[in-house]
């Protein structure tokens, strides 16, 4: 093999995401990102993993930043893990429907592929509001064709020990958790893979 022809043709995979995908409070290398770019270095995958995440960010955060990392990555794939802060904020589900869809199209028109992955909010945001924000990623999907993770705290946040698998702030989940998380995300990961 010639030296750096594995490196030209790798294709990267650019998270855009929130602390729940840039490690916060875990010791580096142990979130499911890493675990991620673990996997595929394993498989000897020829994609890379860029993780753009930043703890606390929203999805008009990411929306203004995602033009410039697109353009700095030339991604094939972006995985889309914001909403969270939004619903902590409180701020309007028609302006996170909006972000998601701008970001999506963004990412399509620039070539990658695209992966949303959703979130849900506590039971004390009460129920509507519950279920809107969580169908909020499955319309976006629908809408614009790209694979979704519907929850991706599923089977972290939803078991009946979840206290035990969560950081005493009861947001963000513990080291053990991320496994879980990664699980979730490679199911409708794999096929954008090919």
């Amino acid at each position: 093999m010639v030296p750096g022809l594995a490196r030209a043709n790798s294709a990267k995979i650019l998270v855009l995401g929130d602390s729940l995908s840039a490690e916060y409070g875990l010791a580096r290398g142990t979130g499911w990102v890493a675990l991620l770019a673990q996997r595929l270095k394993d498989q000897k995958s020829s994609f890379t993993v860029q993780n753009a995440s930043i703890s606390g960010d929203t999805t008009a955060g990411g929306r203004a930043r995602l033009p410039a990392l697109l353009k700095a990555h030339q991604p094939a794939i972006v995985i889309i893990e914001l909403g969270g802060n939004d619903a902590l904020r409180g701020l309007p589900l028609a302006s996170t429907r909006e972000n998601l869809l701008a970001m999506t199209r963004a990412a399509k028109a620039a070539g990658a592929k695209v992966l949303l992955a959703g979130m849900q909010v506590p039971p004390n945001y009460g129920a509507s509001y519950g279920r809107e924000f969580a169908a909020l990623f499955s319309e976006v999907a629908k809408a614009e064709k790209t694979a979704l993770l519907p929850f991706l705290l599923s089977g972290v946040a939803d078991r009946p020990d979840a206290l035990d698998w969560f950081q005493s702030d009861r947001i963000h989940p513990l080291a053990k958790a991320h496994p879980l998380m990664l699980e979730n995300i490679w199911g409708p990961l794999k096929p954008l893979l090919r």
